[in-house]
Formats: C-alpha cells, structure tokens, sequence
C-alpha cells in the first residue's frame, strides 16, 4: 500500500510561537496561510504542519499521490483503493469517503492507542 507523502499535523496554541520554534529546529515555511491558522514546515524531507485551533489532537497524515515535496507522483494508491484495502483488513473507519467518486478525497482512522491517521488525497 503506497500511502505517499507523510507529515505529522500538530495541534498548536500559538501559531506563530510553534513557527519561531521550529524555526530553530532547522525548519522553514513551505506552504499554508498563517490567517488560516496553519503552516507547512520543512526540514529536508521532514514535514511538520502547525495547525492552531483545527483539531484537538496531533494527527498522523498521509498523503496519496504527492511525494514529501507536494509534487504529483505518476503512479499512487487512490484514498478509495486504500479505503477498501484497509475495510478488508478488518480496521474500522473513522470517516470514508463515497467510493464511486474520483480526485480529492480522504479517510481517517484512530489506531489502538487512539492516535489519529489522516489519509488525504489532494489530487
């Protein structure tokens, strides 16, 4: 299972302390919109989304079709092949997604210890 792009979303109480943090971890803005509350670090080939005010809990975050530079990758695993790869493992879904649709999608699941996945096909 080809599950893409991996980063880690962190619930954050300050945006901007989280940034100046990371920052001197070696990491620099790659995407996002600080007036949206949410920003994209990058550190080589480590990612790190700071999301102030979004979620409750820190979220483990795939991302099917995109290598760790957001780029198009030309051959993926679509979220609904994994959604059915996953359904047929037995695991239980958080949320899925409409299996007859195409493009952009996602699915989230909680694994045993209750740490949140989200498997979020931009493409």
């Amino acid at each position: 299972m080809k599950l893409g792009a991996f980063s880690i979303s962190l619930a954050v109480k300050d945006l901007q302390v989280s940034k100046a943090f990371y920052e001197k971890l070696g990491f620099s803005v790659f995407a996002g919109a600080p007036e949206r509350n949410y920003l994209i670090m990058k550190n080589e080939d480590k990612l790190i989304g700071l999301f102030q005010g979004m979620f409750e809990k820190n979220i483990l975050t795939f991302n099917p079709g995109w290598d760790q530079d957001a780029n198009i990758l030309e051959s993926f695993d679509d979220v609904r092949d994994i959604q059915k790869s996953l359904k047929g493992s037995d695991l239980k879904l958080d949320r899925e997604t409409d299996g007859s649709t195409s493009g952009p999608a996602s699915i989230v699941l909680t694994d045993p210890d209750g740490n949140h996945i989200l498997i979020d096909q931009h493409v």
